[in-house]
């Protein structure tokens, strides 16, 4: 947590220049708005979503074939016949014509008694729907974490370049300084040289930390599709604590209960292994009703009345031999269950060596944000005295440029550290499928409004359109 006299330690400069990038605005935009922006928006997300619904139709699809069926056929013909012949003997000339129109209905029904291929493809629908339900969460959980990143990396790139110009700013009064102690032949020409040097470094700095503060915006516009004027600053003092809870091994079995990354790999094993049921099913018995209903009619000379007639049983059938396609494909299921088995084992060491990566990594970085601001502490004190010395003869330029170098970086750190502590904090909730839209409002929350960040977009040109995802695709009716 930073020291409450950290500010004053910040020369007066880098306070100044700090407020230069700060929005006056009332409006700045927080997380917990960009994410919920970011959630109707992305097209990613989007896509997911509508993938989700594609295959939940799916099921209703295999669904469909166990209820019954019913079908309407009908067909209506015209024909003509020619009788050459009469009583067994030719007569030339004898012979009849007849024109007549035929008009005939069908109606069928079936209904799978025992089908247990169509059962076995049934139960696999079902459990892709589970597994698609879990990816969505999967899409979900990645999207906030996403969106925070973005964010995130805007206050940083904000921060470092404040921390860059500050620098460039102190360096370049230190350049002044020494060309007017040279001119007086108070120092050499050397000293002078080495001030320029470590100006243009600290310039090429503070062009990098332009381009990058113009370039982090970029991926919080792809992902919500809007462009925000400000967006709210992280405060001052925030909760720098280790993570609850605080063994390793508790994050661990919250990991393998909550993560939805396993859940799928493990729901990916149900779905193998009743595509391995539907592989077996090929080779057993189906038996199904049926019933059927004709009627035909025609207005043939010499004929009167309809037909009809109807038709109720049962039908059943067995494959005896397939060429042996059913028993490849049972095999092929089988190593396609075996697939699915590694890669649950496989999500499930990473998860678990990503969770233990990032606790670790969370709890150096309590430890890490004090240690930098306590180096901001020492590096200003090693900058006063440094100068103090320069001023009485005893350092020279040199000592001074690095003092003042080790100063802004030691600034710049605090900032990363700060930074990386609160997206290590998300990344290792992500992990353990605890992201959530509390784990963003509970961030959230260290924002405030009155040290918004405004985003500096290019003053010359056109501004690019805002990306949008367009009107939304409506399914067929």
């Amino acid at each position: 947590m930073h020291p409450p006299t950290l500010t004053r330690l910040i020369p007066r400069p880098l306070v100044l220049l700090v407020g230069f990038t700060v929005a006056t605005s009332a409006q700045a935009t927080d997380l917990w708005t960009v994410a919920r922006d970011a959630l109707e928006n992305d097209a990613s997300l989007a896509a997911a979503r509508s993938g989700f619904s594609a295959v939940e139709a799916g099921s209703d699809v295999v669904r469909g074939a166990l209820l019954p069926q019913l079908s309407l056929g009908s067909s209506l013909s015209h024909s003509r016949t020619y009788e050459s012949q009469r009583g067994g003997t030719a007569q030339p000339g004898g012979g009849d014509d007849d024109d007549f129109n035929r008009l005939a209905l069908g109606l069928n029904a079936n209904l799978a008694l025992y089908d247990p291929a169509q059962r076995a493809q049934l139960a696999q629908a079902e459990r892709r729907v589970d597994r698609e339900s879990l990816s969505l969460a999967v899409a979900e959980q990645q999207l906030l974490l996403e969106v925070a990143e973005a964010y995130f990396e805007i206050l940083r790139a904000h921060d470092i370049l404040s921390a860059r110009r500050s620098q460039e700013t102190a360096i370049e009064r230190q350049l002044e300084q020494a060309r007017e102690r040279f001119e007086v032949g108070v120092i050499a020409i050397t000293e002078v040289h080495e001030a320029q040097a470590s100006f243009d470094l600290a310039r090429a700095q503070r062009i990098a930390a332009e381009s990058a503060m113009q370039v982090s915006f970029e991926a919080l516009e792809r992902l919500t599709g809007k462009r925000y004027e400000s967006i709210d600053g992280l405060a001052e003092e925030i909760p720098i604590v280790p993570p609850e809870p605080v063994d390793r091994g508790d994050w661990v079995e919250l990991a393998m209960a909550n993560s939805p990354m396993l859940q799928m790999a493990e729901a990916g094993i149900e779905v193998a292994r009743s595509e391995l049921d539907v592989s077996r099913a090929g080779q057993l018995p189906r038996l199904e009703a049926f019933a059927r209903y004709d009627y035909s009619d025609n207005d043939r000379s010499g004929a009167s009345g309809y037909n009809s007639g109807s038709q109720l049983g049962l039908r059943a059938s067995m494959p005896l031999y397939t060429g042996g396609s059913t028993q490849a494909q049972i095999r092929q299921s089988g190593f396609a269950l075996e697939v699915s088995q590694y890669d649950f084992e496989a999500q499930r060491r990473d998860t678990v060596q990503q969770v233990r990566s990032l606790f670790t990594r969370v709890s150096n970085d309590v430890e890490t944000v004090e240690a930098r601001a306590q180096a901001i502490v020492s590096n200003q004190s090693a900058l006063e005295a440094t100068r103090s010395g320069y001023e009485v003869g005893t350092r020279n330029i040199v000592d001074v440029l690095n003092a003042e170098r080790n100063l802004f970086n030691a600034i710049a750190d605090h900032a990363e550290a700060r930074y990386d502590y609160v997206l290590g904090l998300l990344r290792l909730q992500q992990q353990a499928g605890l992201l959530d839209a509390e784990s963003i409002q509970a961030v959230n929350a260290w924002l405030e409004a009155e040290s918004a960040v405004s985003l500096e977009l290019p003053a010359a040109g056109n501004p690019d359109p805002v990306m949008n995802i367009g009107i939304r695709p409506q399914a067929p009716s």
